[in-house]
């Protein structure tokens, strides 16, 4: 129970990445706040955790509204007292080129992935603070750092969340509050397979294509990703803060 009477939230926790890191967390001791925009979504996860024995809320939220998060934030803590762990998960997956993207297409990426994740640290940083640290997991993406073509918002966003993971980690050590930051590679799930399918492409063949990409030759599960969540969450990552870990098969290893 690596996460015994720890309090997380994970923000997009209804699906993909973060449901998986919900149930992870819940399986480890934590109680958990499903943050989530889509209530069905949300409200099933917070059910599934239940009906297997651990403890979770669903909380709503729109990492675009400063008033959203600050009323999910002090939800978590009238329910559980305080908050342990931050999991910055919820994401808005914008592609094309910079001359196909809409100035409202950058408004919302740049809001979703970066300035909803800094909000978000922004409110729970003072409870941190107050218990004596905690620690904030971004989930960033092999799109930090390599270039891709016709992925100029969503790459430009995730480039951002490296730096955001590097320098609040700066700022926040003194208070014994880490910050680390998840890079996964080409993960299957419902969210990927409708980007896929919205692009107008062949789901079959984009899989086999992204699968081939990596040295393993198959697509990263969600659960893959909950774990090294686990593990930035847990004590075993004590002397870990501003640092970045790549999950993505080999995919990046040049």
């Amino acid at each position: 129970m690596r996460l015994a009477e720890k309090i997380s939230i994970v923000t997009g926790g209804g699906s993909g990445i973060g449901r998986a890191t919900c149930e992870r967390f819940a399986k480890e001791g934590s109680s958990v706040i499903v943050a989530e925009i889509n209530e069905t979504a949300g409200q099933e996860t917070a059910e599934l955790i239940t009906e297997a024995g651990g403890i979770a809320s669903f909380s709503p939220l729109d990492v675009t509204s400063p008033y959203s998060i600050k009323t999910m934030v002090e939800h978590a803590v009238s329910i559980y007292g305080t908050i342990d762990v931050l999991v910055n998960n919820a994401a808005a997956f914008l592609m094309g080129s910079v001359e196909d993207a809409t100035n409202d297409e950058w408004i919302h990426v740049m809001r979703t992935n970066v300035i909803g994740y800094a909000n978000c640290i922004k409110e729970v940083t003072p409870i941190f603070r107050k218990s004596g640290g905690g620690s904030i997991i971004n989930i960033a993406s092999v799109s930090s750092f390599i270039a891709e073509s016709e992925a100029v918002p969503y790459n430009t966003s995730k480039g951002a969340v490296m730096q955001l993971t590097r320098c609040t980690a700066m700022d926040l050590a003194a208070d014994h509050i880490r910050v680390n930051g998840i890079c996964p590679g080409d993960i299957e799930t419902a969210g990927v397979a409708q980007l896929i399918i919205d692009r107008g492409l062949d789901l079959s063949k984009a899989n086999k294509e992204m699968a081939e990409a990596s040295l393993m030759n198959r697509l990263g599960k969600p659960e893959e990703i909950a774990s090294v969540a686990l593990f930035l969450a847990s004590e075993d990552a004590s002397f870990m803060t501003g640092s970045h870990l790549v999950v993505d098969g080999g995919q990046t290893i040049d």
